[in-house]
């Protein structure tokens, strides 16, 4: 697939989706205006958690602190308890309770706003990094998870191994103005049409387009 294609694809997924529910760290951010620090938080909870449960448990926190020197204020069983049943939410409820102290530490209380320096908060990776910097600071950036890994091998645009791989070349391939879009997109095209294991093909609005790369099994 060329860079034109993909950039149709897009647009046409684009089209499709206020039919499918966004991802909930994205709807969170837009409905409820959230800061950087909240966005940064709810990405970190999200971690192998069900949408739902990370909206919820995310909302009980923040009714408790939403900024860093309250965070810091609150004992570290008292957040995991608001933070269950979210997977891991006792390492969790560690990690937010240390990257509260190095933003207060390091960054005068304020998250960081580029990648380079969020990846100096112990837990967060590239895909939390990029996320942050989208959704908290709107500036250009490609958040890369499974969904957006998996469907930009399958459409044969890139031809990668890791998320990280594929973000650098979707870095290179894809126009700025379309970083932000993707991770939106393909997560709610991946978890409603574009499912891991048999994908919804003879439903999916950009089949004309795509060369199922790997795809064994489809409906």
């Amino acid at each position: 697939m060329n860079r034109d294609d993909f950039i149709k694809v897009l647009n046409i997924l684009k089209r499709e989706f206020p039919r499918w529910d966004a991802p909930v760290v994205s709807l969170m951010a837009k409905r409820d205006q959230r800061t950087p620090y909240q966005i940064l938080i709810s990405t970190i909870i999200s971690l192998r958690t069900k949408d739902q449960v990370t909206a919820e448990v995310s909302d009980k926190l923040f009714r408790l602190a939403d900024n860093p020197y309250d965070m810091l204020k609150i004992p570290e069983d008292k957040i995991a308890e608001a933070i269950y049943p979210a997977g891991f939410y006792r390492n969790k409820a560690k990690v937010i309770k240390e990257v509260s102290r190095k933003i207060i530490q390091d960054f005068g209380g304020k998250v960081p706003d580029s990648i380079d320096d969020l990846l100096k908060l112990k837990g967060v990776g590239r895909k939390t990094a990029n996320l942050v910097v989208a959704l908290g600071y709107g500036k250009p950036a490609i958040c890369v998870d499974t969904h957006v890994h998996r469907i930009s091998n399958r459409l044969g645009f890139v031809k990668t191994k890791t998320p990280e791989e594929t973000e650098m070349v979707l870095r290179k391939k894809v126009p700025r103005e379309y970083w932000n879009d993707i991770n939106d997109l393909f997560v709610a095209f991946g978890q409603t049409i574009c499912k891991p294991v048999s994908p919804k093909c003879s439903e999916c609005p950009v089949l004309s387009y795509c060369e199922k790369i790997n795809v064994k099994k489809h409906r």
